[in-house]
């Protein structure tokens, strides 16, 4: 099965990092490079911190760029002391929502079935939610790759039954190369990237956009762009300079 758009996707996920005042810089910042040498071929997205999510979807380049959330609760509304409700972040400006990233599994707890449960807060709101999956080291070493994808994935299908592909993502972040200056080789995400084409089709869906997120970086991004069956990145720190998520949206470019 082949992806719904040939665009790649290029996401910047900037995690625990810039307020209002930084992100309305940033996106001055953005706009301007993207004025100057524009990022034609690919589909630009940011995930900003909860409480800049307003400001980046107030700013003029929301018209080039889209916009989500980090998380969301899978509650519309509720005694839930700081969380974000999908119903909120739509309210906010966003489009978009993260579900299950590695650091929401791992460090915050959240199962498979948790995961599910905000990807159904994203559909009941109205939200493109961005499924990632990843192993840790000790799983890969283990040989447990293709368990552990297979689980992770099979686990949102249910609530996704209905949605076409063009409305949702996956982001493959094997958790061994997140925010450790780690990446995995072009072979290793095309063999993870294939695995979960290969899961989606067991289950008779339709194949979305599949990124890979892992310590993405200027100088590796257009190798991972061109490799089979990646359709697009997941960048965390470099996505905080705009000149470096530029150069990154860039290497999208055909040569």
């Amino acid at each position: 099965m082949t992806p719904p758009a040939t665009r790649p996707l290029v996401a910047g996920n900037w995690k625990m990092h810039k307020g209002p005042r930084e992100a309305s810089v940033f996106c001055d910042a953005f706009a301007a490079a993207l004025e100057a040498e524009p990022a034609g071929s690919a589909d630009l997205l940011l995930f900003p911190s909860a409480v800049a999510l307003g400001a980046v979807a107030r700013h003029p380049i929301v018209e080039r760029v889209g916009v989500g959330a980090q998380t969301v609760h899978p509650e519309p509304s509720g005694a839930f002391t700081g969380e974000l409700s999908a119903e909120m972040a739509v309210d906010a400006g966003a489009t978009w929502a993260l579900a299950g990233h590695s650091e929401r599994r791992h460090v915050f707890g959240e199962s498979d079935a948790d995961v599910a449960a905000r990807v159904r807060a994203c559909l009941r709101a109205g939200l493109r939610p961005m499924v990632c999956v990843g192993e840790t080291l000790e799983e890969r070493r283990r040989g447990h790759l293709e368990g552990v994808l297979r689980r992770q994935l099979e686990a949102v299908l249910p609530p996704l039954d209905d949605t076409a592909a063009d409305a949702w993502a996956i982001a493959y972040e094997p958790v061994w190369a997140i925010g450790t200056g780690e990446t995995a080789s072009p072979d290793d995400a095309r063999e993870a990237h294939l695995l979960l084409r290969r899961v989606l089709g067991d289950h008779g869906r339709a194949v979305p956009r599949i990124l890979y997120g892992g310590s993405v970086k200027p100088d590796n991004a257009g190798e991972l762009l061109a490799t089979e069956a990646v359709d697009g990145v997941l960048v965390g720190g470099a996505s905080l300079d705009p000149a470096s998520f530029r150069a990154i949206a860039g290497a999208s470019d055909p040569r």
